[in-house]
């Protein structure tokens, strides 16, 4: 299996998803640069975190119009999977892989510390190795994180359980309305990361990628990339299940 690191002009999380795709857990991985018109040859993207372009007019605006971004969402609509962190997750958000929008925090103040966000949904490439209810401690480094969509939007993501992750306190408790201490940002029913209805597309605040080794604070953020690399083994494996079957005579 082949990861890509897709990088835009004002990215800097992209090396450390690098580090942890190929040093942490043996991966292979490649930049994908962000003029490129395809992603051919891979088996998974990440959209990492940064200031893509700056992030004038909007968080991901202009990112959203990168010749890649064609190609991204060709492959995530062909199954591929996904992974948007904080700056990949808004850029997701803008070019309608996801729905929904961020806002500025409540609060009007760029975060940058450690959260807990619990697993609600392990049914997707990016949780399926997780606990369902697992709580999981990742830092966050945003402005924009607020995550909104109006009540419509809302009750379709809950009956369709495309909320994959919350803000929580460490306990596991929920975070009240105004519950900065545990939603930091403010987000809307304290959503910290969501899929499509195919699962296949997951956008998140925190960074799991800073979350790989103890001595950052957590290793935590490997329960999400090592689901990757099971779900991906599992889909070589139905592959190649299904090529052995084909060439068995009738």
């Amino acid at each position: 299996m082949k990861f890509g690191v897709v990088q835009f002009p004002g990215s800097n999380c992209d090396d450390d998803a690098h580090h942890a795709i190929g040093s942490v857990i043996g991966q292979p991985v490649e930049f994908i640069w962000h003029q490129s018109e395809q992603v051919s040859g891979f088996d998974a993207i990440i959209l990492p975190g940064g200031f893509a372009f700056g992030d004038y007019l909007r968080t991901g605006a202009i990112a959203r119009f990168s010749p890649v971004m064609k190609a991204v969402s060709a492959f995530a609509r062909s199954g591929g999977p996904v992974l948007g962190v904080c700056n990949g997750f808004q850029i997701l958000l803008e070019a309608g892989l996801l729905p929904g929008a961020m806002m500025r925090n409540k609060r009007l103040r760029f975060l940058c510390r450690q959260v807990h966000v619990r697993v609600e949904n392990t049914d997707t490439p990016f949780t399926c190795a997780a606990r369902p209810g697992q709580i999981l401690k990742m830092p966050i480094a945003h402005m924009e994180g607020n995550y909104f969509c109006d009540a419509a939007a809302l009750a379709e993501l809950e009956r369709n359980k495309q909320i994959v992750f919350r803000y929580v306190h460490p306990d596991g408790r929920d975070a009240g309305p105004d519950d900065f201490d545990a939603n930091p940002n403010g987000a809307l029913a304290a959503i910290a990361g969501l899929c499509n209805r195919e699962r296949n597309v997951v956008g998140l605040m925190p960074h799991p990628e800073r979350a790989v080794e103890s001595p950052l604070g957590s290793a935590d953020g490997l329960v999400i990339l090592r689901s990757m690399v099971e779900s991906l083994s599992r889909e070589g494996n139905k592959t190649k299940a299904a090529a052995s079957a084909e060439r068995v005579p009738a």
